[in-house]
């Protein structure tokens, strides 16, 4: 099987315009560091976005990258890097900045996933930032990932030289602006004296790129429009009647319809989300929230349940609507209608990613008004009376109070599993390892039988906590 189609631009390494970044591996090389990289990644092709990403993030002129959400744009300009880092140097060479920890850490987990010999390393708020300074100089991570304000607290405290990188990237800059890091963004951009190469992504597309990102000879690849016409095509529009302002029962019934098919429910506020979790939990329907108010530890915890199936159902706010890998959502529900069109856009590309087909449902009430840039003419969704309860998702989450700090992996966990908790290969689904804890994924029937067996055991020589993650 062919695990890699070479772009055209491949034929041009040797001209100008690579010259500089082509000096370090042949070209030969070149490829079997992608090659090697799509298949620890099990991808067979590149789509058309991502090679053409491929070419400009390797050459000399500064990029900005529009596509949707979930069309890939993360391994989009982490392939190029593959081209461009230094071997043997242990300086810091990239520095990508993102508005949130989760989009840090899903960026961290792709790259580290690819299986080179190049660290990363994770910056952002909610934990000590001493542990964040102890792992640059201890690492020499090559590519450094952060959120604006906990990079420009390293910067103050002088924990990294930023004089040695090369190559700045601003994944979701549209959000990071909105999210109010403009000060921030601009300050780190005046400590980098030695960028070569700015990669900005977005998807939307910004009127005005700000002065300070410091953009000189730009390409812009534009594949907004051409995605969102063929995921339209694979999104249906729904709408579900309320007859009461407070839609919860409504909601209720559509989840219990839509059965153990993945489901997110947009709130437009934090509160909102915690009122509908616990008015479900009343109700006895499993569910997990996700919001900007929860402890990081806790919205990692839930993001990993909804990921591995162990519950289908996700309440959030828009946190949840960009920036963040959750693949094979079936259903997005607003419970609350969007506050523009933007979020509106944002919200349905959770779903129909890919090849995927998805609908998006839409509880209003008699009241509700539709805005302009939503049809009127969707189709009404009549729901039975009394639809059962879905049943439990087959899966259940382990917590490991062990992580990578403490030198656990992946392999240590699934052989500890399968010798001391024995489980078979089929029992054990998805293992996250975090920097202090793991998540894993059981056969929610073997749980009780496995807390059981491992009951008073080590793993890899420590005692710790392994419990079921509520």
């Amino acid at each position: 099987m062919v695990l890699f189609r070479f772009p055209a631009f491949f034929m041009h390494y040797l001209t100008e315009s690579f010259r500089p970044f082509c000096i370090f591996v042949p070209m030969l090389e070149k490829n079997e560091i992608i090659q090697s990289a799509l298949q620890n990644l099990k991808i067979e092709s590149l789509n058309p976005m991502q090679e053409a990403a491929l070419e400009q993030g390797t050459g000399r002129k500064d990029v900005i990258l529009l596509s949707p959400t979930g069309s890939g744009k993360t391994l989009a300009y982490l392939l190029p890097l593959l081209l461009t880092l230094k071997p043997n140097d242990d300086s810091v060479q990239v520095l990508i900045l993102v508005p949130s920890r989760e989009l840090a850490l899903q960026i961290d987990t792709v790259f580290r996933s690819m299986g080179t010999s190049w660290k990363t390393c994770c910056c952002y708020g909610g934990h000590p930032i001493a542990e964040e300074k102890k792992s640059i100089a201890g690492n020499h991570p090559a590519i450094i990932i952060g959120t604006p304000g906990r990079i420009t607290d390293h910067l103050s405290k002088g924990n990294f030289n930023p004089e040695t990188i090369e190559t700045l990237i601003i994944d979701e800059f549209d959000k990071s602006l909105e999210f109010g890091f403009h000060d921030e963004m601009a300050e780190i951009i005046t400590q980098l004296p030695g960028l070569k190469k700015r990669i900005l992504l977005s998807a939307t597309d910004a009127e005005e790129i700000p002065e300070f990102t410091g953009l000189n000879r730009t390409v812009k690849l534009d594949f907004l429009s051409d995605a969102s016409e063929e995921q339209e095509s694979r999104l249906k529009l729904m709408k579900v009647l309320s007859p009461s302002k407070d839609k919860i029962d409504t909601l209720y019934n559509l989840l219990c319809t839509l059965g153990s098919s993945s489901s997110i429910v947009f709130c437009n506020h934090r509160d909102a989300v915690d009122r509908v979790h616990q008015l479900l939990a009343d109700k006895k329907l499993s569910a997990e929230r996700f919001h900007g108010g929860m402890e990081q530890p806790d919205r990692e915890r839930a993001l990993y349940k909804f990921r591995n199936g162990s519950c289908h159902v996700l309440i959030s706010t828009d946190l949840a609507a960009r920036g963040l890998d959750i693949p094979e959502v079936g259903h997005i529900v607003h419970y609350h209608l969007p506050v523009n069109e933007e979020a509106f856009t944002h919200r349905n590309g959770r779903t129909a990613r890919w090849d995927a087909t998805g609908t998006s449902y839409l509880i209003l009430h008699a009241e509700e008004k539709l805005p302009p840039y939503i049809p009127e003419d969707m189709e009404t969704v009549v729901l039975p009376e009394n639809p059962p309860r879905p049943p439990k998702s087959v899966w259940a989450t382990i917590y490991i109070g062990k992580g990578k700090k403490e030198k656990l992996s992946r392999i240590d966990i699934a052989g500890f599993l399968y010798k001391k908790g024995n489980l078979t290969r089929e029992d054990v689904g998805a293992i996250d390892v975090k920097e202090h804890y793991a998540f894993v994924a059981v056969r929610r029937a073997k749980v009780k039988q496995l807390l059981n067996l491992i009951q008073g055991e080590k793993i890899k020589g420590m005692k710790t906590i392994i419990e079921e993650a509520k």
